[in-house]
């Protein structure tokens, strides 16, 4: 084993550069050259159809069998011109990876390419294969994919790809895009509504989302010969270089050549998939990089997530590197987050959370403001169960990731202005030219863009024009924290809306009417607004003295998605029904088991079949040494101090993985899918996990170089 460490650092050591081809020296030449975008649909189209299709898209109304005709025949054209010869219902099943099945254009009993409106639409994936929460069973195999037309169509290799959502035979989502584009439309009706109080010309909201993507890259013959990497995605075991992040040396960093090439070559495939990808930068952690994108509307930046995830994975392959995206893959390093930037924009071009030099403007602004903090306020415990993950648990609540106590952070400026519009309550409207109102807050006309600090260990942070979610894992579909967050948001302005109409029922003029509502919000929610140190102790006793929950694991965070209130507010929106949310609850149980349960498994290997017999051949040099040393009247004693130690540790890394292995035995034999992952918490990972790394990696410290199996975190994480 150790020989094949050595071999594949040698192997990394040496490899050079691969000089990404780009199309042309411009982007703009080839942006968008494997997406069958508006652009496209519009010179491949009829006006006609063309009309239809826009009207359908824009207003979520279904596309007619005619119309699905014409637009499957000119996609077909566009795709076999590129070299195109399969088609593919593209979509997202509660894996949380895509899917695909893909269909040869060529029909055999006709002779010819063929592609018809129908197999556009909809296609049949085995239902009961993917993770479906007992909403269907093996017998029951029958599932639908939808083709979802707000969502770009695209190229990937020889193949034709059509995002769709993916339901079961009696309708229930089993896919994060359904209900997604269902807390879309919630919100958007919900906002809309509360922005004509302000113009009437407002008709339409759409949710706006910036993901910056951080992830490690590993050469591949170091990660390859990590079977821990290899089968769990993270180390599970590993001391602590001399040398790690302390340094802050390598954030921003100069990127090492080979990373360089490799982050052209994968921004050159995403941006013919008309992926917007615009930021690329060394991160804190040695071998962390970041990639951002600019802002897309929200189901089609999920959707751009997640194939550009799957484009970094290929593109690294050929540059022999291996990208991660686990949560925590290093122990001890910053681990990897996927920040969700989000706001609101109106189809009047207005950013609902832009802050503006108007007076009247402003008001706009602070409904918006108010009431997300609110909702997040009102609803913390779902925006927790909705980030929650195996990985993320190891990775909230330090080394730059925000806690699992679920805040905001506004910076002092809008702290302040807050602060005074709760207190003032002579409020006075003046008429001029134009009505206007003032609050009594010389503040608010001047807030700017970036009026706020940055907070890193904030989960929810407003930045300048738009709330940053932070806490969001780097492995995630971000279907499921955007369904929670546009859903509860869409709540709150419903209910905002409602308490305004009822003042202005009883005969008060709107704007107070506004104003009283917010103010009373500001009351409300206060206690989630925190401007400190979300890793700070004296946060953790403040916050519960706040009442705010912190749930530090995934099962019991997930619970939030079936308490009484939660099921009410999903039922309300339509975005999931009752059993709809039971299911998902069931899936994401399963999945944290399965994913401890993988890692508790490893670490059994490792340790007996590589940790152990590596230590003892050690151990059995060290004695053959104490002996001849002894032999010769020589003093062995700081020899034999080391074998007692290394003897100490082999048996507690022995004792604890058998230990461990006869907890997991007990813990399978749990039928209940909340019990058994709370046990698979507590008692298996929460007991043995922490105590028997410890253990190996003193034993690392220990055991001769030359002979340590395992490739040393400063091999993987420098050598690159």
């Amino acid at each position: 084993m150790a020989y094949l460490r050595f071999k594949a650092v040698e192997e990394a050591a040496k490899r050079q550069p691969l000089v990404p081809e780009a199309p042309s020296n411009k982007v703009s030449d080839y942006y968008k050259s494997a997406s069958f975008d508006m652009d496209k649909m519009k010179q491949s189209l009829s006006p006609d159809v063309f009309k239809k299709v826009k009207y359908s898209i824009e207003n979520g109304k279904k596309i007619d069998e005619d119309t699905a005709d014409a637009v499957a025949a000119a996609v077909k054209t566009w795709a076999i011109s590129h070299g195109v010869t399969t088609y593919t219902h593209w979509f997202q099943p509660l894996t949380g990876s895509t899917a695909e099945k893909h269909d040869s254009f060529f029909d055999a009993i006709s002779g010819i390419e063929k592609f018809k409106g129908s197999a556009l639409i909809q296609q049949e994936p085995d239902a009961s294969s993917f993770p479906s929460g007992g909403i269907r069973q093996t017998f029951e195999a029958r599932g639908y994919t939808a083709w979802d037309p707000s969502s770009p169509m695209f190229l990937w290799g020889t193949t034709l790809c059509i995002p769709t959502i993916f339901v079961s035979y009696t309708s229930e989502a089993l896919d994060y895009k359904a209900p997604l584009l269902k807390a879309l439309e919630a919100v958007d009706k919900a906002a809309t509504s509360v922005c004509k109080l302000f113009d009437r010309n407002i008709s339409k909201v759409t949710g706006s989302l910036g993901c910056e993507q951080e992830y490690f890259l590993i050469d591949k013959a170091l990660h390859n010969s990590r079977p821990d990497l290899v089968m769990a995605g993270r180390t599970v075991f590993g001391h602590n270089p001399a040398r790690g992040q302390q340094l802050d040396d390598h954030y921003f960093g100069s990127i090492p050549p080979r990373v360089y090439s490799y982050m052209r070559d994968f921004e050159i495939e995403c941006h013919k998939l008309g992926i917007p990808v615009t930021t690329r930068h060394n991160e804190v952690a040695p071998s962390q990089f970041e990639v951002a994108p600019l802002f897309e509307e929200i189901n089609v930046g999920t959707d751009h997530n997640l194939l550009m995830m799957d484009v970094m994975r290929k593109v690294a392959d050929k540059h022999n590197f291996v990208v991660l995206f686990h949560e925590k893959p290093f122990a001890a390093l910053n681990g990897t987050g996927k920040h969700n930037n989000w706001s609101l924009i109106t189809d009047t071009g207005v950013n609902l959370f832009q802050p503006s030099s108007s007076a009247r403007e402003n008001l706009l602004f602070l409904t918006f403001f108010v009431v997300t903090i609110k909702a997040v306020h009102a609803y913390s415990d779902i925006l927790r169960a909705s980030i929650a993950s195996a990985g993320n648990d190891f990775r909230l609540g330090a080394n730059e990731a925000p806690p699992a106590i679920i805040s905001v952070f506004i910076g002092s400026q809008l702290t302040e202005v807050l602060n005074e519009l709760e207190s003032n309550g002579n409020i006075k409207i003046e008429k001029g030219d134009n009505m206007y109102m003032k609050l009594g807050i010389d503040k608010i006309p001047e807030i700017i863009l970036d009026n706020t600090d940055r907070n890193r260990t904030s989960p929810f942070a407003f930045t300048g024009n738009k709330f940053e979610f932070r806490a969001v894992g780097g492995s995630a579909n971000v279907g499921q924290p955007m369904t929670a967050l546009n859903t509860i948001v869409a709540e709150q302005l419903s209910l905002f809306k409602e308490e305004v109409d009822g003042l202005m029922k009883d005969g008060k003029e709107k704007r107070l009417a506004i104003v009283e509502v917010l103010r009373k919000y500001i009351k409300e929610s206060k206690d989630v607004r925190f401007e400190g140190d979300g890793y700070s102790e004296e946060w953790v006793k403040e916050a519960e003295k706040r009442k705010l929950p912190n749930v530090k694991d995934t099962p019991r965070a997930l619970d939030a998605y079936l308490v009484k209130k939660s099921k009410e507010l999903f039922n309300k929106h339509s975005v999931m029904n009752d059993k709809e949310l039971e299911a998902r609850n069931e899936v994401l149980l399963e999945n944290y088991i399965m994913k401890v349960q993988i890692e508790s498994r490893v670490m059994g290997d490792l340790s007996l079949n590589h940790i152990i017999p590596t230590a003892i051949a050690y151990q059995n040099k060290l004695i053959n040494n104490a002996t001849g040393l002894a032999s010769l009247g020589l003093d062995n004693t700081a020899v034999l101090k080391v074998i007692e130690k290394i003897t100490e540790h082999i048996d507690a890394v022995k004792s604890g993985v058998l230990d461990m292995i006869d907890e997991r035995r007990r813990v399978n034999k749990i039928e209940d899918s909340r019990e058994k992952a709370i046990e698979y918490c507590d008692n298996v990972k929460g007991k043995y996990f922490e105590q028997i790394r410890y253990h190996v990696d003193k034993l690392e410290l220990f055991v001769d170089d030359e002979d340590w199996p395992l490739v040393k975190y400063r091999e993987m994480l420098f050598i690159r």
